[in-house]
C-alpha cells in the first residue's frame, strides 16, 4: 500500500484534521486510562465477555508505544488488528469496523499520533484471557470468518450527507459494534444491525427507526442526545455510550452530528418485539407518600425513599439537574440492564465541561450508602412498577450477574472447566457408541 507524504506546511492542516478522526473514532475513551489519566498511554481495562482486555499505549514513545511503527505498520494495526510484532490485536479494538477507513484518513491519524500526541513511557499491564482466547493466533481463524477488511465505498444512491454518516457511523465512530447484536462466535449479525446488543453489564439498545428503537425520536432531538447526553422524556447517558458522547460526539461538528443522524434514520427498521417505544412508559405517581409511615411498607419503596427520592424527586418527576423516572428509556426498556447497571455503577459523563454524576450504590461502591443485590433488586422493581415498563421484574441474581459482567455468552460458556469436562465425556460417550456400532457391523458381516 502506498501512502501519499505530506510537504511540512501541510503537516499541520493534516495534524489538525488527525485530530479530529482521532475524536471521532473515540481513540482517547479506551487508550487514556482514568488512573494514569496521560493520554493515549493505554492501562484502561476494556470489560469484555472473555475478561479484561487491557488497552495499549498508543504514544508515539519508542520503548512502550508506537515510536517505531512506520506508517504500514500503524495502517494495518488500525485495520487488521496485527501489531509491529506481528501479534494479533483482539476485537475491543475495532478494527473490524476501522478496515474501512480511508488511505487519507490513516495518514492523517499516523501524523496526528506522530506528531502531536506527548510520548510517555509507560508498559501497559499485559492482558491474560483465558485458554483458549490467550492463543493470539486464533484470532486470525475469527478474522477469516468476520473481518472483510473492506475499504469505504460511497453508495451512488444515497445523498453526501448520508455516505458521510455511513462513514462516520460504520468506520470511524464503529457504532455497528457495540449496537449490533453478535453470534455465538462473537461475530456481528450484520442482518439485524443496530436492533441492540449486550455490552455485558450494559446493553446498547435498538437504534434503528422502528418504535422499539429511535423511530419515535426527531432529527432535532437526536443531534441534541449525541451533542449532550441528555433529552428529556426519552433518555439520558450512562455507561460505554455516555464514555462515547464524552469522548467522542459531543466534539464532531455540527455537519458530522446530522450525518450521522441522517444515515441513522434511513438505516432499515428491526421491530424486536416491544410493543411500545421504551420512552412512551410511565407517568408520575403519588406511591412514595402512600407508603410513608406504614409498617409493612414495600421494601423498594424504603430504598427508594432513602436514596433516590432526594433528587428524582418522590414523584418521579425530575428536576433541571436530574431525569424524570417515566418517559425514560432506562425504565421503559424491555430488559432491565441499563437501570439496575446505572444503580450499581453511577452515571458519570462531563459534557461542555459541565459534569453529571450519580453515584454508585453498588454492593463494591466507594459510597457510604451502597445496597446489596436484593435491594437493588427491591428498588428496581419499585421503579419499574410505579414509573416504568411494569412488566419488567429484576431479581436479586439478576443484579449478581449484572455487577459481574453479565451473562456469559455460549461461546465463553463453553470454555469453562465443567463445559470442557461435559463436552470431553459426550465425545468419549460418542466415540464409544461409534466404536461399538462398528464392531457390530463387523461381526454381522463375518456371520454371513
Amino acid at each position: 500500500m502506498q501512502f501519499a507524504h505530506a510537504q511540512p506546511d501541510e503537516n499541520q492542516d493534516l495534524i489538525a484534521k488527525g485530530k479530529y478522526l482521532a475524536t471521532a473514532a473515540d481513540c482517547g475513551a479506551c487508550h487514556t486510562s482514568p488512573h494514569q489519566g496521560a493520554p493515549m498511554a493505554g492501562g484502561y481495562a476494556i470489560q469484555s465477555p472473555l475478561g479484561s482486555i487491557f488497552a495499549s499505549n498508543i504514544t508515539p514513545s519508542k520503548t512502550d508505544g508506537i515510536g517505531e511503527y512506520s506508517e504500514q505498520d500503524f495502517a494495518r494495526a488500525v485495520r487488521e488488528g496485527i501489531n509491529k510484532q506481528g501479534e494479533h490485536l483482539y476485537p475491543a479494538m475495532p478494527y473490524t469496523s476501522y478496515a474501512a477507513i480511508s488511505d487519507d484518513d490513516i495518514h492523517a491519524l499516523y501524523l496526528y499520533f506522530m506528531n502531536a500526541v506527548a510520548p510517555v513511557d509507560i508498559a501497559t499491564p499485559q492482558t491474560h484471557l483465558p485458554f483458549p482466547y490467550n492463543i493470539r493466533a486464533s484470532m486470525a481463524v475469527w478474522n477469516m470468518f468476520f473481518a472483510d477488511g473492506r475499504r469505504f465505498m460511497p453508495n451512488p444512491d444515497k445523498s453526501d450527507l448520508v455516505n458521510r454518516g455511513d462513514y462516520l457511523v460504520n468506520a470511524l465512530a464503529h457504532c455497528d459494534t457495540c449496537h449490533t447484536p453478535r453470534n455465538v462466535l462473537m461475530g456481528q449479525q450484520n442482518d439485524r444491525a443496530f436492533s441492540g446488543g449486550s455490552l455485558g453489564s450494559w446493553y446498547a439498545p435498538n437504534i434503528t427507526p422502528d418504535q422499539s428503537g429511535i423511530g419515535d425520536w426527531s432529527a432535532a432531538e437526536l443531534s441534541e442526545y449525541l451533542k449532550t447526553g441528555r433529552l428529556d422524556g426519552k433518555a439520558q447517558a450512562a455507561g460505554p455510550m455516555a464514555e462515547a458522547i464524552e469522548h467522542g460526539l459531543q466534539h464532531l461538528s455540527d455537519a458530522d452530528i446530522q450525518a450521522i443522524v441522517a444515515y441513522l434514520r434511513q438505516v432499515p427498521a428491526v421491530n424486536t418485539g416491544a410493543p411500545q417505544a421504551r420512552d412512551g412508559y410511565g407517568s408520575g405517581a403519588d406511591s412514595e407518600q402512600q407508603l410513608r409511615g406504614q409498617a409493612s411498607a414495600d421494601p423498594g419503596w424504603v430504598v427508594f425513599s432513602g436514596s433516590c427520592a432526594n433528587c428524582h424527586q418522590p414523584a418521579g418527576q425530575g428536576n433541571s439537574r436530574y431525569p424524570a423516572l417515566f418517559h425514560n428509556s432506562a425504565t421503559g426498556a424491555d430488559r432491565p440492564d441499563n437501570l439496575v447497571s446505572a444503580i450499581l455503577f453511577g452515571v458519570q459523563r462531563n459534557v461542555n465541561n459541565q459534569p453529571v454524576a450519580m453515584p454508585a450504590f453498588g454492593p463494591d461502591a466507594d459510597f457510604t450508602n451502597r445496597l446489596n443485590d436484593q435491594q437493588i433488586a427491591d428498588v428496581s422493581n419499585y421503579v419499574l412498577k410505579n414509573f416504568g415498563n411494569p412488566q419488567v421484574s429484576v431479581t436479586a441474581q439478576q443484579v449478581k450477574t449484572l455487577r459481574e459482567g453479565g451473562d456469559a455468552p455460549l461461546l465463553v460458556q463453553l470454555t469453562r472447566p465443567l463445559a470442557i469436562a461435559g463436552i470431553a465425556a459426550a465425545l468419549v460417550v460418542l466415540i464409544a457408541i461409534f466404536i461399538l456400532l462398528s464392531r457390530k457391523r463387523r461381526r454381522n458381516a463375518t456371520e454371513h
